[in-house]
């Protein structure tokens, strides 16, 4: 059973290709959602937290503040490592618990797992392919803009923190470009689903 890395930089797409995998077939996992489940409100993960970084990074309703934390790890490299040392340990844990779930129940399964920082992480080799969607860094900071209703500048501050589009090719098995249509990227996603599906299902 296959599990195949997702990658690529912020508004590049990663969640538009997911979907068109599960359309496909696919067993879709997504880091972010793990990291949501991990750190809902009374988990053991939110409550390391809440004891590393305050209750200013929790809500009045007891859930993670997440732009209160991200503005407290972002320009802060001991920060940062010290909640990864909080996180990943629980993430790798829900994320062994989903693949063992899909096994169980289709042995024939391709997983896809979207991991936006894979490369940041240095977590390639933990996977038997990588697909990268490339996608210009201009084109990812007008979506931010546009779609996420970010300044330019905090745009381009959140594309500066993220590993660079040539370190995410360069461990590419697959390069899906994003940067046009959704009909074209599509096609490119379905032309990687069948290569898939080829090499790993009898």
């Amino acid at each position: 059973m296959p599990i195949i890395a997702l990658t690529g930089g912020i508004a590049s797409g990663k969640s538009t290709v997911a979907r068109r995998f599960a359309q496909l077939g696919a067993h879709v996992i997504s880091a972010d959602e793990l990291v949501r489940k991990t750190q809902r409100a009374g988990s053991p993960t939110l409550d390391l937290i809440k004891k590393r970084f305050g209750l200013g990074v929790i809500t009045s309703d007891g859930e993670l503040d997440r732009a209160a934390l991200g503005r407290i790890v972002f320009g802060d490299a001991i920060a940062r490592v010290d909640l990864e040392s909080i996180v990943h340990p629980a993430i790798a844990v829900e994320f062994a618990n989903h693949v063992t779930n899909i096994m169980q129940a289709d042995p024939s399964a391709i997983i896809i797992y979207d991991i936006p920082l894979l490369v940041e992480s240095n977590r390639a080799g933990e996977f038997d392919g990588v697909i990268v969607l490339a996608c210009d860094p201009e084109i990812r900071k007008h979506r931010l803009v546009e779609l996420r209703n970010m300044s330019r500048e905090a745009a381009q501050s959140r594309i500066d923190a993220q590993a660079s589009e040539s370190d995410r090719i360069a461990i590419a098995d697959w390069v899906i470009d994003s940067s046009e249509s959704m009909d074209a990227t599509a096609a490119q996603t379905d032309a990687v689903w069948t290569e898939l599906t080829t090499a790993y299902r009898v």
